[in-house]
């Protein structure tokens, strides 16, 4: 694997996450560790601890598969209408740019790198949120994993993704706070893996295991 320092003149094109590598995962953390249990319990008659004890073995039992990221699945399965809540609380600007994301893209922009935008969220979710912060407006092409049924975690995904998106696996920058996703993507041969440490502004670095970490995305630039 390449050395922490990039080459950028051996990246043809960069693949980017959204939640937790360019938009601060504060927002989605609250919204389904403590909103979504509120609200939860507010319709089922509980209290909010015994809403948050019945949902977490529904939340762990699917993540890290598609159904995981399903704003449908979860309003089916909650009886909510998650997707308004996300426009109601979006809407209020809750949701941000990690620090110094936003000039990264800028930066990025200017590269003549061919950007794309990759995430696991729900295409609802990426609308709702490239709305809020003008995300798609920086990159070439934006794909929600929805797309292609399968999460970006499953070795499967990546040469559907290909045969959408084109890309010289060797040349490619990679950039994800999931160390599941970026195992798939290693085991793919994506060149140039990146892991972010500080996906959400209030908590503390987290492990990046064997991948190279930046807490921002800004450091990839010198």
């Amino acid at each position: 694997m390449p050395g922490a320092t990039i080459d950028w003149s051996m990246i043809d094109t960069v693949i980017l996450d959204m939640d937790g590598t360019l938009l601060d995962l504060r927002f989605d953390n609250w919204f389904w560790q403590e909103y979504i249990p509120s609200r939860y319990a507010a319709a089922k008659g509980l209290t909010v601890d015994a809403a948050s004890e019945l949902l977490k073995p529904k939340f762990h039992a699917l993540r890290g598969t598609l159904q995981w990221y399903c704003i449908e699945h979860w309003s089916r399965e909650l009886g909510l209408d998650i997707a308004l809540m996300k426009r109601e609380h979006e809407a209020r600007r809750q949701v941000g740019y990690l620090p110094g994301a936003k000039d990264f893209l800028v930066k990025l922009e200017r590269s003549g790198k061919r950007r794309v935008l990759l995430t696991n969220s729900h295409p609802t979710t990426l609308a709702i949120k490239s709305e809020q912060v003008s995300l798609s407006r920086y990159f070439d092409a934006c794909y929600s994993t929805h797309r292609f049924n399968l999460p970006k975690e499953r070795a499967e995904f990546w040469p559907r993704f290909q045969a959408a998106e084109p890309f010289a696996a060797e040349r490619t920058l990679f950039v994800d706070d999931s160390l599941p996703v970026l195992d798939a993507a290693a085991g793919y041969g994506i060149g140039w893996l990146r892991a972010v440490g500080r996906p959400d502004s209030g908590l503390p670095p987290q492990p990046t295991g064997r991948y190279t970490a930046i807490e921002r995305v800004g450091d990839l630039f010198p």
